[in-house]
């Protein structure tokens, strides 16, 4: 098996500070998988941002997925959560007041008013055990995209096995920001949502995500950015004092981030965007690589490589709006720098194998040796 690290690219010299700061707390396997997780966790954070990637037009969420044995560090995700609380609560609060306020006034109101329809509550963090039309209807409530965060992977999986829990179809359309919608006779249900929006970072042992990627071929799998290894952790010493500060960093970013999310929510769309010289590497790049699949005779991972190129691009944006968080101009468009392609591209290729590793053993049993050549 491939069980290349993000730290053999050099990414951590080059991330923003935002980033920096999650990171430095953490070593090994377990600062990748903080990084992954926080980076999936904040591309939820960032209302109003998007991109033209293959003539549409996209937004930055991400579906992370860490896949690795029992006692192996990939706990750490959970910090990551804490990234999006304080949004979260505040967007509950408030949407729950709007309603509240709105049926409080229909009370009072004349009779021709007493069938307006209120403000639905809203939020930000999705459990994953919901139903797909549940799903439908706080996607559709949702002003700015919606994250689940599961440490249990099988906690979204056993959703798969039942008809009314399925949202494979869901999660595969949402990633591309393509118009969903569902009718049901039953309750006169009918929801169409033009542009949602929904991350997810999610954690499992391989027994635990088989089922949610039930195939290769489905279309899910190849829209994962999927981090994998089957190292087993050391006992940590619990009670060593660095370890004592981790909360305190997350929560001293998350209140960043807070302010963030509020000024991009108040703002004009703002566009994101490559330089003319990056979009060329990015094509020569990646039609490097899908050369190199084909020789191989992986046809069926095409997929995967032509889906990881929009998670390239979700990355740029997220280390992009990061990185210039004090300098956000909605009038002009923002350029990625040459520093964040470089750090997208590194995270991206590294997800890459692991992704193919995966791919390749699905069928055989995870981590077997096998290792891949770009």
């Amino acid at each position: 098996m491939d069980n290349r690290r993000l730290v053999s690219t050099g990414v951590y010299k080059r991330l923003p500070d935002p980033l920096k700061k999650l990171t430095n707390e953490f070593e090994d396997r377990e600062k990748d998988i903080v990084l992954l997780s926080s980076m999936g966790v904040l591309s939820n954070c960032l209302p109003n941002v998007y991109g033209i990637y293959d003539r549409n037009k996209v937004y930055p969420h991400l579906y992370v997925v860490i896949i690795a044995p029992p006692a192996s560090g990939k706990g750490v995700m959970s910090y990551s959560r804490e990234l999006i609380e304080k949004i979260n609560d505040k967007v509950f609060r408030d949407s729950k007041k709007a309603h509240s306020d709105c049926e409080q006034s229909k009370l009072f109101s004349a009779p021709e008013n007493k069938n307006v329809e209120c403000p639905k509550i809203q939020t930000k963090i999705l459990p994953a055990n919901i139903s797909s039309a549940e799903m439908y209807y706080y996607l559709g409530t949702s002003s700015h995209g919606l994250i689940m965060i599961e440490s249990e992977a099988d906690t979204m999986s056993n959703m798969f096995k039942n008809d009314w829990g399925s949202y494979s179809d869901v999660l595969r359309k949402a990633f591309h920001n393509e118009t969903i919608s569902i009718s049901r006779k039953i309750g006169k249900i009918f929801e169409s949502i033009p542009e949602p929006k929904l991350a997810m970072v999610i954690s499992g042992t391989p027994n635990q995500l088989l089922p949610l990627i039930q195939s290769k071929e489905n279309g899910l799998f190849s829209r994962l950015l999927i981090y994998s290894f089957d190292e087993i952790a050391e006992f940590r010493n619990v009670f060593a004092k660095e370890s004592k500060n981790v909360k305190g960093v997350f929560k001293s970013v998350a209140d960043e981030i807070y302010a963030l999310y509020g000024k991009l929510a108040g703002v004009s769309p703002l566009e994101f965007t490559l330089t003319e010289t990056q979009e060329k590497f990015f094509h020569s790049r990646f039609s490097f690589i899908r050369e190199d699949i084909m020789e191989r005779h992986t046809l069926s991972f095409v997929s995967s490589l032509h889906r990881h190129g929009l998670i390239m691009f979700k990355i740029c944006m997220i280390l992009s709006i990061l990185r210039n968080m004090d300098n956000l101009d909605a009038e002009k468009p923002l350029i990625c720098s040459n520093e964040d392609f470089v750090v997208a591209l590194s995270i991206t290729q590294t997800a890459l194998r692991h992704s193919q590793h995966t791919f390749d053993t699905m069928d055989v049993g995870f981590f077997p040796c096998r290792k891949k050549p770009y």
